[in-house]
C-alpha cells in the first residue's frame, strides 16, 4: 500500500470513532477567518496535533483544530487553520487533510483564504467567489507515484471549482444582499509579499486576487472527485502604481471582519446545497 494512502486511513480511523453521523462537508478556514467555527452548532473539536500524521499550524490565527458540528443544519468537518508550502512543508502534506477528508467520505470542499486585491474594482473586506486559479507555487501535490483508489494520473482540471455551487452562492448572496465579487485567484509561494512589477504581471496574466495557499487543497480534492467552492477575503489591495506595506495584523482583522459576512452566506449555501452519498 502506498505510504500516504496508510497515512490518511491511519489519520480517518483516529477521527471516526469522534463523529456521530458521517459528514459529506469539509470546511478549511484561512488567516482570519476561524471564528466561522463560533457559528456552528459544535460537537467535538480536535487538536491536530492529537491526529497521527497530522501537520502542525504554525501561522498566527491558525487555531490548527478540526471540528465537527452542522452550519446551515448539515453536518460539517471544519479545518480551522492550515498548511502552507511557506512553512516548509511539501505538498502532499498540505494537501494530506484533503486525503484525510476523502477516506471519512467527504464530497463537497468549501475553502476560504485571505488574498490581495488585484481588481481595481474590489475593495477592501470584500468576498471573492474564486472561478478558477493560476497555480504560480512551481509545485503540485500530484508529482509522483498515482494513487490509482484516490483519482486518476491526469485528472481533468476545466472545472476546478464547481460551476453548480459557485451558481448557488452567487443567487445566495443576491438574496441576502451580501456583496460577493468573482474572480481568479493566484497562488504563490510566499512568504513574501509581492512586489510592484510582481502585482503588474499577476494583473496582466488575469488574475484577480492573489495568495498563498488553496491551490494544494484544490488539486488534490479534484483528483479525490470533490465538488469544491472557494471563496477569498480580499484583506487589502495591491495597487502597483501606490503600494503600500500589508500588516498582518491589519489582513487578519480585516479577514475576521468579513468572516461576519462569510459565515451566514455560507450557512445559506450549505442549508440549500444537495449532495449524494455514493
Amino acid at each position: 500500500m502506498n505510504n500516504l494512502k496508510r497515512k490518511a486511513e491511519e489519520a480517518a480511523a483516529f477521527i471516526k470513532p469522534y463523529l456521530d453521523c458521517s459528514p459529506l462537508i469539509g470546511l478549511i478556514l484561512g488567516t482570519g477567518l476561524g471564528g466561522i467555527v463560533e457559528t456552528m452548532d459544535r460537537t467535538v473539536a480536535l487538536s491536530y496535533e492529537t491526529i497521527p500524521h497530522y501537520p502542525v499550524s504554525t501561522v498566527p490565527s491558525h487555531y490548527g483544530q478540526l471540528v465537527f458540528g452542522k452550519l446551515g443544519g448539515k453536518p460539517v468537518i471544519a479545518m480551522q487553520g492550515r498548511f502552507h508550502l511557506y512553512e516548509g512543508y511539501s505538498p502532499q502534506e498540505v494537501s494530506f487533510p484533503i486525503r484525510v477528508l476523502q477516506e471519512l467520505g467527504i464530497k463537497i470542499l468549501v475553502l476560504s483564504n485571505a488574498a490581495g486585491g488585484l481588481n481595481p474594482d474590489f475593495q477592501s473586506g470584500d468576498l471573492m467567489l474564486v472561478t478558477d486559479h493560476i497555480n504560480l507555487t512551481g509545485r503540485n501535490p500530484l508529482v509522483g507515484r498515482n494513487v490509482d483508489d484516490w483519482g486518476v494520473r491526469f485528472p481533468d482540471m476545466t472545472e476546478p471549482y464547481s460551476r453548480r455551487l459557485i451558481r448557488l452562492a452567487a443567487d445566495t448572496a443576491v438574496a441576502e444582499r451580501i456583496r460577493l465579487n468573482r474572480g481568479v485567484y493566484a497562488g504563490v509561494l510566499g512568504p513574501s509579499l509581492e512586489t510592484a512589477a510582481e502585482t503588474r504581471f499577476l494583473k496582466m496574466i488575469g488574475a484577480d486576487a492573489v495568495g498563498m495557499s488553496m491551490i494544494m487543497e484544490v488539486i488534490t480534492a479534484v483528483h479525490a472527485g470533490m465538488e469544491v467552492l472557494g471563496v477569498s477575503v480580499i484583506t487589502n489591495l495591491n495597487l502597483p502604481d501606490c503600494y503600500e506595506p500589508a500588516e498582518l495584523e491589519e489582513i487578519i482583522a480585516t479577514a475576521a471582519m468579513a468572516g461576519k459576512r462569510l459565515s451566514p452566506l455560507l450557512a445559506k449555501v450549505l442549508e440549500q446545497v444537495r449532495v449524494d452519498r455514493d
